[in-house]
């Protein structure tokens, strides 16, 4: 007998490389697992419970694989100084930009950090988000950059939800490393990374014009290869310097924004498995011309994912629903792309083959919505249609 039965319900499991669709469907679970997916008129037995759907669309719980949900501060003051003419350059030599957010959070409580981080996190679950990534990096010490961890890692056992952490103290050279980047990058591979790996899940770095260099990346990477935490880049978000051939070359499980990556890179990806994950949230606040190369990703066979980028600075976005539209429109993936960016893709970004699909054997994580075809999820700007979210085969609100 299973524990619970969805019925009544469309399913676009992402399964064949695709959506996978199912006309009226049924997905049972049993032990927190997914038993058995198919059409509702097949459905083996009988269950200890039984949903009826009234016909909404069952998704895999929706990933959210790259944001920086934990931080002090907002920037809010800096954005309506830009919007009133006021040069960023300005901005950056009177404190602003990411050292201010790096001031909050550092003067920031764990508890004040959860408390202003919880908020963002409820808008993400509202949407149908069952698992999110969430990265340090606004710390750039050690203690602080402990402390968002543990923030993160609170967060996930105070609501129904399923948390990955990452170590991004390589995120920016901090203020009193001025002009020693190298020196930073030595810090965070000798000492704060082995602080960290009992409440990482990965280690991250920006690979970037704008943040650190070849040399200083493969420091961090190497430290992580030691300590077998599976790593991750920020990279070619502001210049093309190679960071889709280097992630590629340490296996990383994602390169971050890429938007200025070049295709040998890309085709490096594809051969490596590692996936990409799309930003458009920063392309449309930041109002970037250079999008990443879409078609050359596909040509090499690059899983793409798609996130948020949740943070202050960059991507103040609250919404992954909001990311499916703009990854739609401003990076022109079809529907499928998009819907298995969130999904599939999400969880190959964050190492996780236990979720993201619709089959027997994997996490009971699903989303319920009121549409009457999945294309509505990219097509609406605003509202939200989600209706249910499931966790380990548990129904949450």
């Amino acid at each position: 007998m299973f524990d619970r039965v969805w019925l009544n319900a469309h399913l676009a499991t992402m399964n064949d490389g695709g959506l996978g669709l199912i006309e009226d469907g049924a997905v049972a679970a049993r032990g927190g697992q997914i038993a058995w997916v198919g059409p509702r008129a097949a459905l083996p037995g009988p269950a200890a419970e039984t949903i009826d759907c009234h016909g909404a669309w069952i998704l895999p719980g929706l990933i959210d694989c790259h944001t920086h949900l934990v931080f002090g501060g907002d920037r809010a003051d800096e954005f309506e100084r830009r919007l009133a003419g006021e040069d960023y350059a300005a901005i950056l030599a009177a404190g602003g930009g990411i050292l201010s957010t790096v001031r909050a959070t550092r003067a920031a409580s764990e508890s004040a950090l959860i408390a202003t981080a919880m908020p963002r996190l409820n808008a993400l679950l509202a949407e149908g988000v069952t698992t999110v990534e969430i990265k340090s990096g606004y710390g750039l010490e050690q203690e602080a950059e402990l402390r968002q961890l543990r923030a993160a890692r609170r967060l996930g056992a105070a609501r129904p939800v399923s948390v990955v952490t990452t170590l991004l103290a390589a995120h920016a050279v901090p203020p009193e490393y001025k002009g020693r980047s190298a020196d930073y990058a030595k810090l965070v591979a000798e000492e704060i990374l082995p602080a960290a790996r009992h409440l990482a899940d990965a280690v991250d770095v920006f690979h970037d014009p704008l943040a650190f260099n070849d040399a200083e990346t493969r420091l961090v990477l190497d430290a992580a290869r030691r300590l077998r935490l599976p790593v991750k880049l920020h990279g070619d978000q502001h210049g093309d310097v190679g960071s889709a051939a280097l992630g590629a070359s340490y296996g990383a499980l994602s390169v971050d924004h890429l938007e200025h990556a070049n295709a040998a890179g890309l085709a490096a990806m594809g051969r490596a498995g590692t996936t990409a994950v799309l930003l458009p949230g920063a392309t449309y606040f930041l109002r970037e011309a250079t999008k990443p190369g879409i078609a050359a990703m596909r040509e090499a066979g690059v899983r793409m994912a798609l996130s948020t980028d949740l943070n202050p600075g960059s991507s103040p976005a609250r919404s992954l629903l909001l990311m499916l539209n703009l990854g739609c429109t401003l990076f022109r993936l079809t529907v499928a792309e998009a819907l298995r960016g969130v999904t599939v893709n999400a969880a190959a970004a964050l190492g996780l083959g236990d979720r993201g699909r619709l089959a027997p054997g994997l996490r009971c994580d699903l989303a319920l919505f009121r549409i009457a075809r999945p294309a509505e999820l990219c097509y609406w700007i605003g509202g939200n249609p989600c209706i249910g979210r499931v966790l380990e085969g548990i129904a949450h609100a």
